[in-house]
């Protein structure tokens, strides 16, 4: 599935059990990426969080929020999940930290990716990107976003806000109460000052060696 396409966004942050994060990590980029696109989803990318070494963070992306039920229905009632579940379950104290969001405007997309994700034997160099999580009004959210824009440059890579709609998959928990605005940028960047308010968390990750966003 294409970036462009992409128009429902989930941002994931895993706590594991302590020394368990390589685990999970080597059987995600193993196991769960092809098997997840084939529903119909987008691996936007996978990270560790620099700054809390139990901390796994993904981004997948769907279409719509009724394909997004579609695909999560067809990869969790699948072989590939019933096959791998107690082993991914087992590394997880919580996996409900989870932000459905959507682009803030028509720029605002992850990117096409500008190469093939890396194989299963391939071991690039990590990157390193930065995200950042801002409590905001929804009125507010577009000024906000073009301000961050307009600070950060190309080094932005996608800023996307709350997506209202219900949750399509009940099974799998989402935030709700709150309006955020996320944005992810390349490299570690200080969150702009002045033009948005403080971030109720910054993120500073790193690109596992499958991860297409790098």
């Amino acid at each position: 599935m294409n970036a462009p396409d992409a128009n429902v966004f989930e941002l994931r942050q895993y706590t594991l059990h302590p020394g368990r994060r390589d685990d999970l990590i080597e059987l995600f980029d193993r196991e769960f990426i092809e098997s997840q696109e084939a529903t119909g989803m987008w691996i936007v990318g996978q990270f560790r969080d620099l700054d809390r070494p139990d901390r796994f963070v993904w981004v997948r992306g769907f279409r719509d929020t009724a394909t997004r039920a579609d695909a999560l229905t067809g990869f969790y009632g699948g072989p590939v999940w019933k096959e791998h579940r107690d082993a991914a379950n087992a590394t997880m104290i919580d996996s409900d930290n989870v932000l459905l969001l959507r682009p803030v405007a028509s720029w605002a997309r992850f990117p096409r990716a500008q190469r093939a994700r890396p194989g299963l034997l391939d071991r690039p160099t990590p990157t390193r990107l930065t995200a950042a999580v801002h409590n905001v009004d929804a009125d507010a959210a577009g000024t906000t976003a073009e301000r961050i824009r307009a600070a950060l440059g190309d080094r932005l890579v996608a800023c996307l806000v709350t997506e209202p709609a219900e949750n399509t998959f009940p099974a799998l928990p989402v935030r709700t109460g709150e309006h955020v605005l996320a944005w992810f940028a390349t490299g570690e960047i200080d969150a702009p000052e002045h033009i948005a308010p403080e971030p109720v968390q910054t993120l500073r990750l790193e690109s596992t060696a499958r991860s297409q966003l790098r």
